[in-house]
């Protein structure tokens, strides 16, 4: 999956430090990233090189009009490890623009949306390009620190003024979190816990198309955990409001960080209990439809835990 980059890691403690020039920038507008595209391969602007190339097309200097926040960095060293000379660290940090509120909003795969044409090049030799890139890029570690830094980039943006009180949030100095000096309310960055669900029954499994999506490729059931709730009874309830059927024996397989939703993934397969008639729960769905192993012709991407949990389920089953 998009996260698997052994023997990389990503390190995503919070450091109080500012960049060096040749640091990774990640500027996000909407749902695009600044970046330079060639075939899969993919770059982002160096600090030193986003600086010079913003005063050259502005005249401004960078640090009035941006601020720089430490995201995290990539890293040979294990985690509870002893650092060295040969952990190989690259370190990337977000670029926010001051007095400035961006647009955008976590659509999950509605960021799909590919360029924003209303987002114009800040900086030469980089374009802003659709978030979605990620499933694609090369090298994979920088896929994963750039829709990981989207997820936080999200955060940051949603929360520089105080929710309970209107004020200025300021970061905190030792960790992830803003703070407001009037009312001391403290926020920490956002999680929101959701299921993958495959439904077998033998050697059948039930797949999806989402609604007024622009992604088309068949999925599992998904949904989000409610306050009050476990996330197997997720699994039970999102099931029979998607597709009408009931389920037993949950079987919990993996969890995977999805950015594009802001979210924790839990991945579970269980069986299919009394009737198998699907009633589409039409506003999230599209397409319902039991499959036997053998019609699937599926391989893995790499990136997202549906495909691997669908491939799971046709390479166990699969008679041919």
């Amino acid at each position: 999956m998009i996260q698997d980059i052994a023997p990389r890691h990503l390190d995503n403690q919070y450091r109080n430090i500012t960049p060096d020039a040749k640091d990774t920038i990640f500027f996000f507008e909407g749902n695009t990233v600044l970046a330079s595209q060639n075939g899969d391969s993919i770059t982002y602007p160096e600090y030193g090189d986003f600086i010079e190339k913003v005063k050259k097309a502005s005249g401004t200097d960078v640090n009035e009009t941006y601020d720089f926040i430490y995201l995290f960095c990539l890293t040979d060293k294990k985690i509870g490890g002893e650092p060295s000379q040969n952990d190989n660290e690259k370190k990337f940090f977000l670029a926010l623009p001051k007095r400035k509120v961006q647009k955008g909003a976590f659509l999950g795969e509605m960021a799909d949306s590919g360029i924003h044409a209303e987002y114009e090049n800040i900086i030469e030799g980089y374009d802003f390009t659709g978030v979605n890139v990620f499933r694609n890029a090369k090298p994979k570690e920088l896929a994963f620190a750039a829709i990981t830094a989207y997820h936080l980039y999200g955060w940051y943006r949603d929360n520089r003024y105080c929710g309970r009180c209107g004020r200025l949030m300021f970061h905190g100095e030792n960790e992830r979190m803003m703070h407001c000096m009037d009312c001391k309310n403290t926020v920490y960055p956002k999680i929101c816990p959701a299921v993958i669900v495959a439904v077998t029954d033998g050697d059948r499994i039930l797949l999806t198309k989402y609604a007024g999506r622009t992604y088309r490729n068949y999925a599992l059931i998904a949904g989000f955990t409610e306050i009050g709730e476990t996330v197997e009874e997720t699994v039970i309830r999102e099931v029979y409001e998607e597709v009408g059927v009931h389920v037993k024996n949950l079987r919990y397989y993996k969890s995977q960080p999805w950015a594009l939703s802001g979210s924790l993934l839990y991945g579970y397969f269980c069986e299919l209990d009394g009737d198998d008639s699907i009633h589409l729960q039409e506003d999230e769905l599209s397409v319902g439809k039991w499959f036997h192993a053998d019609e699937l012709d599926i391989e893995e991407d790499d990136v997202s835990l549906t495909r691997e949990m669908i491939c799971k389920f046709v390479n166990e089953h699969k008679t041919k």
